[in-house]
């Protein structure tokens, strides 16, 4: 079987290692040339588990190679699958432009019989509506006759790539019900992970937003309790673990803010269509909304027991989205630094997994916590597990704001330092506490 994988990105390269592993022979295809020439080298360029050695296995044995033209490494597949971004537009539309271009490079390759797969997360309908018409305009063939296209959502998580591929169930659904047993055989033999063919193209894609839409309401669903709970002087955390144990509940965990590739981007894939179509999706609208308030709103509570931030020094802990991981996508860090810096207040960040120089390109100044009244935890990395608390306040620092909730007010406190977690009561507060949802 011969593999084209479209996109060589930090999803896209995994998952062609991984029809690798399984026997197939793949190129990645991406237009990023010093990316191909890597991938073509066996050389691995991100940190992912599993994934330096699998590639090197795979170079070795002459089943991974790269190229940067699309057309031709189509022209030879049996399968393409294509896993290239689709951003925002400024509207906050699905921009799919770049998987447009992909398309009529694809088409311009396309021979019969090949099966075309997209991963890539769009709206319900887009496969069918924008995308297929392209392939076919510039391949002169009929789909679901000459050539086959299917729908299956990318479902893994950044650190746990690999492991995420062979167990999560594969979604799939197709243009037709060739089309869709076409890919589930694919998948099922050439990716290992047991495979729920849903039948549709949008059922597929349906399937990937309610995941995403389900995660960003419950997110803010938390974190709206929690507000609750910081006026109210109840621990939320604490209540949300009791609420859970019922069996019936499922509560996640609030935060400073939402980040990553998906939830901050994909709701909106389905709200902007369901308002075009008079079915305004008024919960998810309104969790996007909350999520998306929670770094200014967090920082109004500082200004609410402390003193206004204008003119102050505030230090940020973490870039990444998510622990661990060297991704800084929509992370919460960028609304942070935004709004400090529309309140007046000097901004500085620090994140282990960040060199200064890569801090600097992301548009923040690198620091030290002991250099700032404020600090304010983003990311809950385990390098930020124990600070010195004392030594923070005997450098003067006076705040901390615990976007994760991940350190003990007790300890905080003992060393003198305001504390503020999520959701939890502000002790010294002096003045009312901002509304969850912006002014």
């Amino acid at each position: 079987m011969k593999v084209t994988v479209v996109g060589g990105g930090r999803m896209g390269l995994p998952l062609a290692c991984v029809f690798g592993k399984h026997g197939a022979s793949v190129t990645v295809c991406d237009i990023n040339t010093e990316l191909a020439d890597k991938i073509d080298r066996g050389e691995c360029p991100y940190e992912e588990p599993g994934l330096p050695e699998l590639m090197r296995h795979l170079h070795n044995t002459r089943r991974l190679s790269a190229c940067t033209n699309a057309m031709i490494a189509v022209s030879v597949a049996d399968v393409v699958v294509v896993i290239v971004p689709a951003h925002l537009t400024p509207e906050r539309d699905i921009d799919f432009s770049i998987l447009q271009q992909v398309s009529i490079q694809i088409g311009k390759g396309l021979r019969p019989n090949t099966l075309v797969i997209y991963e890539t997360t769009v709206a319900v309908g887009g496969t069918r509506r924008n995308l297929t018409p392209l392939l076919e305009k510039y391949s002169g063939l009929k789909a679901g006759e000459a050539f086959f296209v299917a729908y299956s959502p990318e479902r893994v998580k950044a650190n746990l790539v690999l492991d995420r591929l062979e167990n999560t169930p594969k979604v799939v659904g197709g243009l037709d019900p060739v089309s869709c047993a076409k890919a589930a055989a694919f998948y099922r033999q050439y990716l290992g992970a047991p495979v729920d063919d849903v039948g549709t193209l949008e059922a597929a894609e349906m399937t990937k937003l309610l995941g995403m839409l389900y995660r960003d309401v419950n997110i803010a669903f938390s974190n709206e309790l929690a507000a609750y709970c910081e006026r109210a002087g109840v621990d939320f955390e604490r209540v949300r673990v009791a609420a859970n144990t019922d069996g019936e509940a499922n509560l996640l965990i609030p935060g400073i803010g939402v980040g990553g590739h998906c939830v901050p981007v994909y709701p909106y894939f389905l709200t902007r269509e369901a308002r075009r179509l008079g079915l305004p999706q008024l919960l998810s609208e309104t969790a996007r909304e909350i999520n998306d308030n929670q770094p200014a709103r967090q920082l109004k509570r500082i200004e609410a027991v402390w003193r206004p931030l204008k003119g102050e020094k505030a230090h940020i802990l973490g870039l990444g989205f998510r622990p661990g991981v060297k991704v800084d996508t929509f992370s919460p860090a960028y609304a942070l630094r935004d709004e400090l810096e529309r309140i007046g207040a000097q901004v500085t960040i620090e994140d282990p997994y960040y060199t200064d120089g890569e801090l600097r390109r992301a548009g923040f100044e690198p620091g030290v916590s002991e250099a700032a009244g404020v600090v304010v935890l983003c990311t809950a990395h385990q390098q930020f597990a124990n600070p010195n608390f004392r030594a923070w306040r005997e450098a003067g620092v006076e705040v901390v704001l615990d976007g994760r909730n991940f350190w003990l007010p007790d300890a905080c406190e003992a060393a003198g330092l305001h504390y503020l977690g999520i959701g939890r009561h502000a002790r010294r507060a002096n003045r009312p506490l901002p509304s969850l949802i912006g002014d």
